[in-house]
């Protein structure tokens, strides 16, 4: 034990400069991550992290030991290497593996900046922590080299799940509390940690807030006057719920709108089945913390699941950045640093790391190329309509090439103006009496203007085509939002007012704003697709696989979209707490062209009738289609057209039913306008 600690102490110290610099160099870059603390941790250890989701302390229950034993079997049985884990906090908290190699901490050390940075300023983590923006930003003055940086807000998620484990296990140690009770209840509303309103603020469930206004003299009066069970006028009404009953004193329906956060509903209306008195009861005070403990974990850990392809891709972006484009992998470990980036990358199935960092290339991409045509199409004799037989692309890349002294600095240092922008002058005066090793680390003299110029996507080889490839749809869009409030001569003098730092400016607007959904919805074009060979497969009925059914875009984002759309999980709403005015809960699949499992819907409805104590229903749709015209279709070679009924599921705690429902019923759960199916529509299973 005392030479596993000496070994640890050991790789701290020599990552000490590597931490230091990487987050001098993210900074460089633009980033504003939250601080992070770096702990070295043994293969076991690391295995205990990923499978407590980054965090050392979680509440006890048999899901982590499951989590712990595939990832362990997953090292041992099908290759996979653990590189790191980080957590969203402030301070973050980061973990590297000892047996790792120092090319690999490197690149975990530049991946997890990145990461912090995307923590601290996307608005989705900020939901949970109430922060209204995003804590840092850079300065607007160009020749600036400082940032100016808000007050930093975390989540304090180590110290919040923590308190949340010793929490549930004096539960489990409770002698006046079955432990295998607790345990059974995790379960229960574990079934539905992804039934939250993700899009909306944290804020906890006030049970005596809600006590509160059901005891006002206006709602006992209206009650009184209609004929309910006590179980019904138990629920809490407001004012705007008197009002909509006015019109059918005869029923009462809650909630005003069908609501998302099914556990948050769960917990206000909920009660417990009491199988001995074979009623429902009120919850028991632990019930009650838990399902609120449950429930704000599933809205601490809702962002991470929200942005998994955007925050992937922007790490392994500026992870590359620094490890190639500023040589923080040195010589000797390049070759290393290459076969960790290829595998990470490379990994099978639908891979956030490749995706995201594909998109946010091509959006680094576009946006400078929309730069560079604006101030194009601004010269004299240039137009939308000729521009690609005017001007000349290679004398635009060569242009367009940072100088010599960006590209080598260690070779001009003598050379550099410290009354340039690109030229940060304390660093250079530093680096001149040699307090600094510009030879390692040749950024430090550079300002975040020089190091946007050094690195321009546009200049880059496996980048020289983009700015050609420019459609004419887009040159005429580009014209015709252009005001004519300055026209350039030349080519030359049009290249010289290039703003270089537009592309890294926009990825950091977009990092702040969006979510996978919104970023897919919003970059995801024919020419992203083309480029990078995507395309969109179904289901085909008639043949029994699937096969590739379309290169449009437009499927192919939808098909993405399907699996980012509320985690990739079918979107159930409460739409009734009353149902049929009997106390029973009324919950909605909102149908998208993707039917449910109706074997594991079965399971879950098992599961929320324990949390509401009485019958629970849910409506949904499927496709049904007739054994003689899939016959038919397949001796045709087509595919079947398939029907869609509803139905309604219902378990009143003892069995399941399934049962034909009228289409009126259920068509407002049908997607109309946003539709997250594929074409064709109806090969979806």
């Amino acid at each position: 034990m005392i030479d596993d600690r000496i070994e640890a102490q050991r790789i701290a110290a020599d990552l000490e400069e590597p931490v230091e610099k990487a987050n001098a160099l993210a900074q460089k870059l633009g980033l504003t991550p939250y601080p992070v603390n770096y702990w070295i941790v043994d293969y076991d250890e690391m295995n205990e992290l990923i499978a407590y989701g980054g965090f050392q302390q979680r509440y006890p229950h048999w899901r982590w030991g499951m989590q712990y034993d595939r990832q362990q079997k997953s090292s041992q049985f099908l290759g996979g290497k653990a590189f790191e884990i980080v957590n969203n906090d402030n301070p973050a908290h980061a973990f590297l593996q000892e047996s790792n190699t120092l090319a690999d901490q490197k690149a975990v050390i530049t991946h997890v900046e990145a990461h912090s940075d995307f923590f601290a300023n996307n608005e989705w983590f900020g939901l949970f922590t109430g922060r209204e923006q995003a804590p840092g930003e850079r300065s607007e003055a160009r020749g600036d080299s400082e940032t100016t940086v808000r007050p930093n807000v975390g989540p304090d998620a180590a110290g919040m799940l923590a308190r949340h484990a010793e929490t549930i296990q004096e539960y489990m140690q409770d002698p006046d509390i079955d432990r295998g009770e607790v345990e059974k209840w995790i379960d229960h509303v574990l079934t539905l940690e992804d039934n939250i309103d993700q899009h909306q603020p944290y804020s906890p469930v006030d049970i005596d807030e809600e006590v509160e206004d059901f005891d006002t003299a206006d709602v006992a009066d209206q009650l009184g006057d209609l004929d309910l069970s006590e179980e019904v006028q138990r629920q809490v009404f407001d004012e705007e719920w008197l009002e909509r009953q006015s019109e059918d004193s005869g029923r009462v329906s809650f909630p005003a709108s069908p609501e998302k956060d099914v556990i948050g509903f769960l917990q206000r209306y909920g009660k417990q089945y009491d199988a001995d008195a074979g009623k429902a009861v009120e919850m028991t005070d632990w019930q009650t913390e838990i399902l609120e403990i449950l429930r704000r974990e599933a809205y601490y850990f809702a962002p991470q699941k929200m942005t998994k392809v955007m925050n992937e891709g922007w790490a392994s972006y500026w992870e590359s950045t620094m490890m190639v484009g500023e040589a923080f992998a040195a010589d000797d470990e390049f070759v290393t640093y290459a076969d960790h980036m290829s595998k990470v990358l490379g990994s099978q199935g639908l891979n956030p790391y490749s995706l995201g960092l594909a998109l946010w290339q091509y959006v680094e991409n576009s946006e400078n190329r929309r730069e560079v045509v604006e101030r194009l199409l601004r010269v004299e004799g240039v137009t939308w309509r000729n521009f690609h037989e005017t001007v000349d692309f290679g004398v635009i890349r060569e242009t367009l090439e940072p100088p010599g002294w960006l590209v080598d600095v260690p070779g001009h240092l003598d050379e550099l103006d410290p009354e340039d922008h690109r030229v940060d002058a304390d660093a250079l005066a530093a680096a001149r009496a040699g307090e600094i090793d510009t030879e390692r680390y040749p950024w430090t003299v550079l300002t975040y203007e020089g190091l946007v110029e050094r690195h321009y996507s546009l200049v880059k080889p496996q980048n020289r085509g983009f700015l050609a490839r420019i459609g004419l749809n887009e040159l005429e869009r580009i014209s015709r939002y252009l005001f004519d409030d300055s026209r350039y001569a030349t080519v030359e003098d049009a290249l010289a007012e290039v703003d270089y730092t537009r592309g890294w400016d926009r990825m950091r607007e977009i990092r702040q704003s969006h979510n996978d959904v919104t970023f897919l919805d919003s970059f995801l074009t024919q020419e992203f697709v083309d480029e990078n060979d995507y395309f969109a497969y179904e289901y085909s009925q008639k043949r029994g696989d699937y096969r590739v059914s379309s290169t449009d875009y437009e499927d192919v984002k939808k098909k993405l979209m399907l699996q980012f759309t509320n985690f990739g999980k079918p979107t159930v709403v409460v739409e009734d707490g009353n149902f049929d005015n009997a106390g029973e809960l009324l919950l909605a699949h909102r149908y998208n062209g993707v039917m449910l499992d109706l074997g594991q819907a079965k399971e879950v409805l098992k599961r929320v009738f324990e949390l509401w104590g009485r019958p629970v229903n849910l409506h949904t749709i499927v496709k049904e289609y007739d054994e003689q015209d899939l016959e038919v279709a397949r001796r045709r070679d087509r595919e079947p057209e398939a029907t869609e009924v509803g139905k309604r599921l219902r378990y009143d705690g003892e069995q399941v039913t399934i049962a034909d429902v009228p289409w009126n019923e259920v068509e407002h759960l049908a997607a109309t306008d946003i539709d997250y199916d594929t074409k064709p529509e109806d090969w979806l299973a």
